[in-house]
């Protein structure tokens, strides 16, 4: 059985015991989430979609690390104007377990 989720503005299709990284989730680690932007659950031959969710469908999830992304680095540059801005990020992310699937 399969699910499609949507979490920090993205789509993501997980299965039980599937470990992902996501955009930031204000949680602590070890803490039991539900995701209940389900769009889509799969699996046995048979899908069910949602218009645009899924009602009374869940994801239950649990949190294994909180945590930053590699340093990306952007310059910003214009020849001959003896300009350069160099500007650094890093995105905080959450690492998630997946533990059970609801279906509506």
């Amino acid at each position: 059985m399969y699910a499609v989720i949507e979490t920090g503005g993205k789509q993501y299709r997980v299965a039980q015991g599937d470990k992902l990284s996501v955009e930031k989730i204000e949680a602590a680690e070890g803490a039991e989430i539900s995701l209940d932007k389900v769009l889509m659950i799969g699996g046995d031959g048979k899908v069910v979609l949602g218009k645009p969710f899924l009602a009374g469908a869940k994801v239950g999830a649990k949190i294994v690390e909180q945590g930053r992304d590699r340093k990306v680095t952007t310059i910003k540059f214009r020849r001959r104007k003896h300009h350069m801005k160099k500007i650094g990020h890093r995105q905080h992310y959450t690492t998630i377990e997946i533990t059970s699937i609801v279906g509506a």
